[in-house]
């Protein structure tokens, strides 16, 4: 059996997973947590980072980025990087918009403040830090509800990676109730869309111990 290994609130390893889902791909969930420094996931990546992929036949595919490119490859009938040359280009941009700019100035002073700090015996996490991460998402969250504003979906009128990888971040920060939804409607309706499709609905599901979530996490119509 196929077999993906992840870290829960990884918007990294979400990211992925929502890949596969929407494209109809059948696989397994290994919960692993990357801090425990395990020789085996060492032996799938030398990085010691998750996501990672493990096909039927033994082929392993490691990070976000090198597995997404891969199963648009490996599973074309289903795109979700576009159709023209244009419409690829654009949805990249804006993956690496949400996995470099938003993860450097917000989900890192967030998220890994909040809680990935702890499991790495980082200390008390640095209010500072989650205050600035806070600030800047603002003008994140008004980018997005002009992208959807002007194109429905982000990328354009369809559903493609660039919603899957904002929405990956965002239901991560929104776990931990972080993300001011009442400050832009035009990106609280495109997030309700997003987290009404299947694909999104068993990632919300999921529980992380000892962090409850906000009671409007998992309903699309928060």
């Amino acid at each position: 059996m196929r077999m993906l290994y992840h870290t829960n609130l990884s918007p990294f390893c979400r990211k992925v997973r929502m890949v596969m889902k929407e494209k109809g791909i059948d696989f397994e969930l290994v919960c692993e947590n990357p801090w425990d420094r395990k020789l085996d996931l060492f032996a799938l990546n030398p990085a010691g980072e998750l996501p990672i992929l493990v096909e039927d036949d033994g082929t392993v595919v490691s990070g976000a980025y090198a597995i997404c490119e891969y199963l648009e490859e490996a599973y074309p009938q289903i795109t979700l990087l576009g159709t023209t040359l244009a419409e690829r280009a654009e949805v990249r941009r804006l993956v690496d918009w949400f996995d470099h700019k938003f993860d450097y100035e917000v989900t890192k002073n967030i998220l890994f403040e909040k809680v990935f700090k702890n499991y790495l015996g980082g200390g008390q996490p640095n209010s500072a830090m989650i205050r600035q991460g806070t600030s800047q998402m603002l003008y994140h969250l008004d980018y997005v509800g002009y992208l959807a504003r002007e194109r429905y979906f982000l990328a354009g009128e369809n559903l493609t990676l660039a919603d899957i990888a904002a929405a990956s971040h965002l239901s991560a920060l929104d776990y931990l109730g972080d993300v001011p939804w009442e400050y832009n409607p035009g990106a609280h309706t495109w997030y309700a869309l997003l987290k009404s499709r299947p694909s999104m609905r068993c990632i919300l599901s999921e529980r992380v111990r000892g962090v409850r979530p906000p009671v409007y996490y998992e309903d699309p119509d928060f």
